[in-house]
């Protein structure tokens, strides 16, 4: 059975950790999200957001795309190769309902299976 939680193993916390994907990404965008993947040896993919402010004003806006990338990522996390994501968020996402930024996120999130 596979486990289907987003424990802080699966997340960047550290300032460190998102210089290390910002210094050579691989890079797959669309019009309203880019995310950004480097390879890391810990046999597990990890996120991290960037959703900010100057882009999305709201924050109950914010806060749900956040959880719309976050479900996606723990429901695909078993399929994906052991890299780091960090997700960024455009201004164009905001005109978008949830079920196609979720649509959108696994299309993007596909690239990356094993």
């Amino acid at each position: 059975m596979l486990n289907y939680f987003f424990k802080k193993k699966s997340r960047l916390l550290r300032s460190v950790n998102f210089q290390y994907v910002f210094s050579n990404p691989c890079t797959k965008s669309t019009f309203q999200i880019n995310i950004l993947g480097r390879s890391n040896l810990l046999g597990h993919p990890r996120l991290g957001l960037s959703i900010s402010r100057k882009n999305i004003k709201h924050a109950h806006k914010r806060n749900t795309i956040k959880r719309l990338i976050r479900e996606t990522f723990r429901l695909l996390q078993h399929k994906l190769i052991s890299m780091d994501f960090i997700v960024i968020a455009k201004k164009n996402i905001v005109y978008l309902n949830n079920k196609k930024i979720t649509n959108i996120l696994e299309n993007i999130w596909s690239n990356y299976h094993r």
